[in-house]
């Protein structure tokens, strides 16, 4: 079995002794050279790095084959990739870049398995008279015409 098969059987095998915790990415490198990145629905402490990292290592031998491992967990200004990250993130602020070029900025309402719901106020126009009302708008992105989708950090 080559690297990369056993390094996916490894952390397949990690992830199913923490069900709090997922796999955004995991890729060998053509030098060897091992890159996870984890998740987890109440975010990712260095612990779950280490103990992810120690999953890996202590499993392959390096008489074997020599290697460098790196774990670690998706930054808050990674962008959002799965449906499990957009449910994570509810009622924080996002903003989308569909894949038609469109910018959408919103409060995470809902999610489901096809899309997210952003809820925002926006003013405009009264339908009579002079002025400017606060409307509340909703729309629902399915997950398939997001190109880029990344928390909003307010400090």
């Amino acid at each position: 079995m080559i690297l990369e098969e056993k390094v996916k059987l490894l952390i397949a095998g990690f992830l199913e002794t923490r069900p709090d915790l997922f796999l955004i990415a995991g890729k060998v490198f053509p030098d060897n050279k091992i890159e996870v990145i984890i998740d987890g629905d109440n975010g990712v402490s260095i612990q779950d790095c280490l103990d992810c990292s120690r999953a890996v290592e202590n499993n392959l031998d390096r008489e074997e084959e020599d290697f460098e491992l790196s774990v670690y967990s998706a930054g808050i200004s990674s962008p959002l990739q799965l449906p499990r990250q957009y449910k994570k993130n509810i009622g924080r602020d996002l903003k989308i870049m569909t894949e038609e070029g469109t910018e959408i900025s919103g409060t995470i309402t809902d999610t489901d398995e096809e899309g997210v719901t952003l809820t925002w106020k926006e003013r405009r126009p009264k339908e009579k008279g002079k002025g400017k009302v606060t409307v509340e708008l909703k729309e629902q992105v399915p997950y398939k015409n997001i190109r880029k989708a990344i928390i909003s950090i307010k400090f």
